[in-house]
């Protein structure tokens, strides 16, 4: 199996299984002499950690890092990263009759008749557990980029309700994340509704990228877009991926088009212009429902826990273009 690592200066190596012993992260490329320690990576992986709400999966883990290789003396020496999160609280026994049945939506049939022999246990390497090395890995992201970069991810829409006004402060004070805190109220009022009926729901998350550093992207296969749709996509949530005027652009008439900048999104020929990036994320609703929920332990609506991840992946994407302009300086 291979396709486990990510980018090009900056690269990142995810590796693990739901519930084998631990799962972790390699990260390659990273400057030397950047502050970094355990502590540095608490903060983000407890926004995705599973448990931190009524309307999310009730595993428990802590999700405590230990920091392997790569740091001496609290700075990076420019060797390989490494770091490592034991897995505690696996119930492996609920997954049993997954070694011959197959969940609707999952990557069980898929990784079966790909590979023959595979860990059903949680989705082995196809559960979002897998996440979280990416979170750790764009918590050293955001050290490689300017101090001045602000990447914030927020909840637009959950079911019918979406948010209608934003306010940074409010993203995190409710469970959805929503920078509008009537229409947070909706949503939580939703999932419940849909969690009480073994249900699920999906939704849209919004990256906002503040200060972005100008002229990051190359021509033609790399452009900034395609990267970052490329990240965007890797993450197994999500359904869809746009940037700018996104797919209202096909109501759109090339004047209309035109007159506002935000609708470029901050792109312009696959190369960031210095403005603000505005991308756009679909999140499908979990497959696990039914007989499915009431067996085991899952998110009726991942939408919250996977804005971290989008954040992480956003930074990463952002580091390996940050690095390989600097390199032509």
């Amino acid at each position: 199996m291979g396709s486990n690592s990510f980018g090009n200066l900056f690269c990142v190596t995810s590796f693990g299984e739901s519930h084998g012993p631990a799962l972790g992260v390699t990260i390659d490329g990273c400057p030397a002499g950047i502050a970094l320690g355990v502590e540095d990576f608490l903060p983000e992986l407890g926004r995705r950690r599973p448990g931190q709400s009524e309307i999310t999966t009730s595993r428990k883990e802590s999700d405590q890092p230990e920091l392997l290789s790569g740091v001496f003396e609290g700075r990076t020496t420019g060797m390989p990263i490494c770091v490592v999160v034991r897995n505690e609280n696996q119930r492996s026994k609920d997954y049993e009759k997954l070694r011959t049945e197959f969940r609707p939506g999952h990557a069980d049939e898929t990784y079966a008749g790909k590979y023959g022999h595979r860990d059903h246990r949680g989705g082995g390497r196809s559960s979002g557990r897998e996440t979280l090395a990416r979170v750790i890995a764009g918590v050293v992201a955001r050290k490689i980029l300017p101090e001045t970069v602000c990447i914030i991810g927020h909840t637009l829409q959950i079911g019918p309700h979406r948010a209608a006004t934003f306010e940074v402060g409010a993203i995190e004070t409710n469970a959805v994340r929503c920078a509008d805190s009537q229409a947070a109220e909706h949503m939580t009022g939703y999932i419940q509704e849909l969690q009480r009926e073994f249900n699920s729901c999906g939704g849209l998350v919004e990256i906002l990228v503040q200060n972005t550093p100008a002229h990051l992207g190359e021509p033609v296969f790399d452009k900034l877009k395609a990267r970052l749709a490329h990240a965007v996509m890797s993450i197994g949530a999500v359904t869809g991926f746009s940037y700018g005027a996104g797919f209202a652009t096909a109501e759109m008439r090339g004047q209309d088009y035109i007159s506002d900048r935000r609708n470029f999104g901050g792109i312009l020929g696959g190369v960031s212009t210095g403005e603000d990036l505005r991308l756009t994320a679909s999140i499908k609703p979990s497959t696990s429902v039914g007989d499915t929920a009431k067996q085991g332990r899952h998110d009726p609506c991942i939408v919250p826990r996977v804005i971290p991840v989008l954040e992480a992946m956003v930074a990463i994407v952002l580091a390996d273009a940050w690095l390989q302009a600097r390199a032509y300086q």
